[in-house]
């Protein structure tokens, strides 16, 4: 009975034990329930932990049972042998121990196996097929993603175990040995303890028994490393011996042939051991294990002379079939072998009357620059010194009936930029609660300045146009909104600063989890904030809105799902959404070409997240249903995804084609557009990304995948989309463009337009080069970086019009005070061999095509002749006005002459009234 009892006192304090340490988690989950529950995903979150508990508590059964009763068969074995009686109180000790040391070694490998193979464990249970097999194992490609992974971590888990068993047994007959027993064995004389000899029979029994039990972790050792090793033969497939990543040449005649004889060996070696233990043979357990050496040697030596004698000096000849597999699986593993090629003649006839009818591509020119408008944007648009705008996004909305390419960022709260005395808890929980507003501004319009030129701005936001108006301008989830908040207290919100005051607010949405007292203990203990519970600003009415940062909200969600680092905003139907990029990937797609070091060798976007800005509410759609990665999930969390169909068209008006992915199949598609295998062997049609020099720098930069607004050619209007140069490797002349589209139906479809490679197209650094060697241009270059201010040069735009190249850079003026800010001064065009810089886009354009005996003035979308009106000649005579009043002001002397000259040859064009 007592011994009953004993059991239960150490039972009771392992669980007391369990409980304490597991406090935290127990309020984590509590807390996080009241959350899922809130934003509608509670059932995603049980999924992940129950799916933890079913898991884990049926290893740590199975383990401890495991564990408690192979000690306990020591034990027995060990009484037995050395006539050692079993009802002494040590005997009740060890036992207690016993249970106590299995359980706890059993709960630290249940607790990490289910945390660390949970996910594992439900995609090999749920896997999809990819439908596309391997060309060596003839496999599915779901064998390599969704199974061998937990299979290979299942068995080093296995081995793990046994190693630590290993260690266990020989502990505890160390601890059986260090018992009295009824023969008084144990005091036997310590001088003497090396010598087991002079025991007689005694300490060979214990060896025995000892030797038993290892010999059985031994051979089911080897029987696991016999089954690594049949596995390890699939490892060939992301072999990096060759000159592709994948099975060469080597890998499958010899390192396979390896890893199936050592697999064979290991079996045998698991046999021997056992034999050896039967029969007492202690040296055929030596066997095994020198003959896995010996093949191991052989192997290595046997990989190195194939592959120097054989492979090396017939290298195109024996690797040409694995090679054209690399460039097959690379292909379909980055989406990149669908990619559409047109050629693009590179035309050097382009007119005025072709500028005139790519009327929507002129208009969306960006020249305005997304690192200077961030600037700007702060700096005018900041209001008060804790707004701030952290990015930029780049987007299109129809304004007015027309497509316009756009920037815009939204006004968020940074409370960091609170003055010192304001950093109070209240203000930071209850009081500051949001952002608000975006600014918006087209990226081809700028000021007479030199500024983005805003159609939405200040608090509250301004706009011309009735399609851009925004009812809900908070911003209460965002990119800043790092802090909880409590919204319904006693204290009402900051809304937006109103002249010499502030205007107030009160949160309207459905955001929050109602703050009984329960709840106000809870979150307090969980957030670490004993003033959310004595507060008196908070009642019963008040709500807790957790989670704020978008980023953070949605990995809470899928923590499983890849996303974009560049959240970006839109406004539809005058609310405000982020959406989010999700993608899926794997580093085991069979002989795919590895991206970034190896972490990556197949990725799809798979995911579009919104976010509403107000509420909360998070929603992910399918955006890539023929991945089968994304499938999976989808099967796993039945409830979290929704088919794209479902997205409101106005949001869906505005997805893109995310620049991660486009800058890595870009990459990708450098070298792997290549088809014949004797050219890609030698890399003689080597692409590579197109280089500009950027800002001040000399040393050139590769030109960022850009979105821009253009007519592809054979279709009838313009799109929005995602672009990047190529040059050949160490040239610089541009040889294709790659286009992802954006829009409707056509979105994600990609194309490469390969230019001819009789011309010599210049690329973006040759066109730099050209511009450094215009003497005016470079005069003027000189002349404006000195003196107290600096030429930043924007981001070199290529612009197809037709099948022409246009090449559009603006230039800033940035002076060199700390709170300058960057200006849109000149803008620099070249087409064919003529260059020209002017004050505005139009300038260029009529000055480059002057010949053509037309003018263009973009800002009012129509084309003048000569003989312009009465009224036109006013609206020109206005505007020039206005430039040269806008360079005066600046000190540019230069400009207002010019200005003004202009001025008078329009004033003079001017006919007297009759």
């Amino acid at each position: 009975m007592k011994r009953l009892q004993r059991t239960g006192l150490f039972l009771g304090l392992f669980l007391l034990f369990v409980l304490i340490g597991s406090f935290s988690q127990i309020i984590n989950f509590i807390a996080n329930y009241n959350w899922f529950k809130e934003v509608g995903y509670v059932s995603t979150y049980t999924k992940i932990v129950f799916s933890r508990l079913y898991i884990g508590v049926p290893i740590f059964l199975v383990l401890n049972t495991f564990i408690y009763l192979y000690l306990m068969n020591i034990k027995r074995n060990y009484y037995k042998n050395m006539n050692i009686l079993g009802s002494s109180e040590d005997d009740k000790n060890i036992n207690t121990a016993t249970f106590i040391v299995s359980s706890i070694v059993s709960f630290i490998f249940s607790v990490g196996i289910s945390s660390s193979f949970w996910m594992e464990i439900l995609k090999f249970k749920n896997s999809t097929q990819f439908n596309v097999t391997d060309p060596i194992f003839n496999k599915d490609i779901s064998f390599y993603v969704f199974k061998l992974p937990l299979i290979s971590e299942i068995l080093s888990s296995l081995i793990g175990i046994l190693v630590l068993l290993f260690i266990i047994t020989l502990v505890y007959y160390l601890i059986l040995i260090s018992m009295k027993s009824q023969n008084k064995f144990y005091d036997f004389d310590k001088s003497k303890v090396w010598n087991l000899s002079e025991y007689g029979s005694i300490p060979k029994r214990i060896l025995t028994l000892a030797f038993n039990k290892i010999t059985i972790i031994g051979a089911v050792f080897f029987i696991i490393i016999a089954i690594q090793s049949y596995l390890s033969s699939f490892s060939i497939l992301y072999s990096t011996r060759g000159i592709i990543h994948g099975a060469g040449f080597t890998d499958v005649h010899v390192t396979l042939l390896g890893y199936r004889i050592k697999s064979i060996l290991s079996i045998v070696t698991s046999i021997l051991i056992i034999i050896a233990n039967i029969k007492q043979r202690y040296k055929l357990v030596l066997i095994g294990p020198i003959l896995l050496v010996a093949v191991t040697i052989l192997t290595s030596i046997g990989e190195s002379a194939v592959q120097n004698f054989i492979v090396s000096p017939n290298e195109i000849s024996r690797e040409s079939t694995y090679i054209q597999y690399n460039i097959d699986y690379t292909k379909k593993a980055y989406d990149i072998n669908n990619i559409r090629e047109e050629d693009f003649a590179a035309l050097s006839d382009l007119s005025l009357e072709d500028i005139i009818n790519n009327e929507e591509t002129v208009k969306n020119i960006p020249i305005n620059d997304y690192r200077p408008t961030i600037q700007t944007y702060n700096q005018i648009q900041g209001i008060r010194s804790y707004y701030r705008f952290n990015d930029v996004d780049i987007d299109r909305y129809m304004i007015d009936g027309k497509l316009t390419q756009v920037f815009l960022s939204p006004r968020e709260i940074d409370k960091s930029k609170l003055p010192q005395q304001a950093q109070t808890w209240i203000n930071k929980h209850l009081k500051y609660t949001h952002g608000y507003g975006i600014v918006m501004s087209p990226v081809n319009e700028v000021t007479p300045s030199g500024q983005p030129k805003t159609i939405i701005r200040n608090i509250p936001p301004i706009t011309e146009s009735d399609s851009l108006r925004i009812e809900r301008p908070e911003i209460y989830f965002g990119e800043l909104t790092n802090d909880y908040i409590v919204i319904n207290t006693k204290e009402d919100e900051f809304d937006y600063p109103k002249g010499e005051t502030n205007a107030f607010t009160r949160y309207e949405g459905s955001a929050g989890i109602k703050l009984t007292p329960f709840n106000r203990l809870l979150y307090s203990i969980d957030r670490g904030s004993f003033k959310l519970l004595v507060s008196g600003a908070v009642n019963s009415d008040s709500r807790i809105i957790l989670n704020r940062n978008i980023s953070d909200r949605i990995k809470m969600i899928a923590p499983f799902i890849t996303y974009d680092e560049d959240p970006y905003i839109v406004l539809v139907d005058g609310k405000l959404y982020w959406i989010i990029d999700g993608y899926t990937s794997t580093s085991r797609y069979p002989y795919s070409q590895p991206y970034e070091h190896g972490k990556i060798n197949y990725i799809r976007n798979s995911v579009k997240v919104v976010v509403d800005a107000y509420n909360g509410s998070v929603d992910y759609y399918i955006s890539d249903d023929k991945d089968p990665i994304i499938k999976t999930y989808s099967k796993i969390f039945k409830d979290l995804f929704k088919p794209i169909d479902n997205m409101p068209q106005g949001i869906r008006n505005h997805i893109r084609y995310p620049q991660s992915v486009f800058d890595i199949q870009s990459r990708m598609y450098g070298t792997y557009h290549m088809k014949d295998i004797g050219v890609f062997y030698n890399k003689e049609d080597q692409w590579e990304i197109a280089t500009e020099i950027y800002e001040g720098k000399n040393d050139p930069v590769e030109v960022e995948s850009n979105y821009i607004t253009f007519k592809l050619p054979g279709e009838s209007k313009a799109e929005f989309l995602l672009t990047v140069p190529y040059t050949p490797r160490a040239k610089q002349n541009m040889i294709a463009m790659l286009v992802a589209r954006n829009d409707n139906e056509k979105y994600g479809e990609l194309v490469v337009y390969r230019f001819p490679k009789e011309k010599n197209i210049l690329g973006p650094y040759q066109v730099e080069s050209r511009i450094n060697q215009d003497p005016e241009i470079s005069r003027n270059l000189t002349q404006w970086d000195s003196g107290g201010s600096k030429v930043i040069r924007g981001h070199m735009i290529t612009v197809p019009i037709e099948e022409s190249i246009l090449y559009v850079e603006p230039l800033y003026i940035k002076s060199d005070s700390k709170e300058s800010i960057p200006e849109v001064k000149k803008i620099i065009m070249i087409y064919n061999d003529k260059i020209v810089m002017e004050d505005t886009l139009e300038d260029a354009i009529n000055k480059l095509f002057k010949s053509e005996g037309k003018v263009v003035d973009e800002k009012r979308d129509i084309v003048y002749r000569e003989d312009l009106s009465s009224n036109d000649l006013l609206l020109k005579a206005n505007e020039l006005y206005d430039r040269a009043q806008e360079a005066i002001r600046n000190g540019n002397f230069t400009d207002y002459g010019k200005y003004i000259d202009e001025l008078g040859d329009v004033l003079r064009k001017l006919k007297p009234v009759e």
